[in-house]
């Protein structure tokens, strides 16, 4: 347990047995009237925002969630495999859990999974990926850096918009958070 006077962002509370990480909070003392925490919350498992007030000094119930750097290893029918590197215990989570996060993740690579009671909450990728371009389109005489995009095929699955001038088996920098391509790599 603490107090609304202990938030920070980033803490998880456990409101209503709903998981809620803090995004923002700020705490108002009005001319008149008891001060108040004003605090925005991010439910971990939906991803829903929501704005609450809590009256300064109210007691709220903290989770408890464990952030582990783990190595993805390989996909296991619908879950993926993930191994704790300091124990060398392995963890198997749903497709659901990882999301979008499945269409960059390539096999070794380091992400952090936040688990709660061993259960896994959510995986965070690194921000940006390695990938190499599977298939595309050539592109054409007269295709310019500037201007138009095509969809290119990457080496886990996942389709991205790339400029024309990329081409098949080029090695490209991609934003894990929206599939955004940033850029090539030498």
């Amino acid at each position: 347990m603490a107090t609304t006077n202990d938030l920070k962002n980033g803490m998880v509370l456990n409101l209503d047995g709903q998981l809620w990480t803090v995004t923002e909070f700020q705490h108002v003392k009005p001319g008149k009237g008891g001060a108040f925490v004003r605090t925005t919350l991010k439910n971990v498992l939906s991803g829903k925002v929501v704005d609450k007030t809590f009256n300064a000094g109210t007691k709220v119930e903290t989770a408890n969630v464990d952030k582990r750097s783990m190595t993805y290893l390989y996909k296991d029918g619908t879950d993926f495999v993930f191994m704790d590197g300091d124990t060398y215990d392995q963890i198997h989570v749903s497709a659901a859990t990882v999301g979008d996060g499945a269409n960059y993740l390539l096999e070794n690579t380091e992400v952090v999974v936040a688990v709660h009671d061993s259960t896994p909450l959510y995986v965070e990728l690194p921000v940006t990926m390695e990938l190499v371009v599977e298939h595309t389109d050539p592109g054409l005489q007269g295709d310019r850096s500037t201007g138009g995009t095509k969809p290119a095929t990457l080496e886990t699955g996942a389709q991205i918009q790339v400029p024309l001038f990329i081409t098949t088996g080029e090695k490209l920098k991609v934003d894990t958070r929206d599939g955004r391509y940033l850029g090539r790599v030498n």
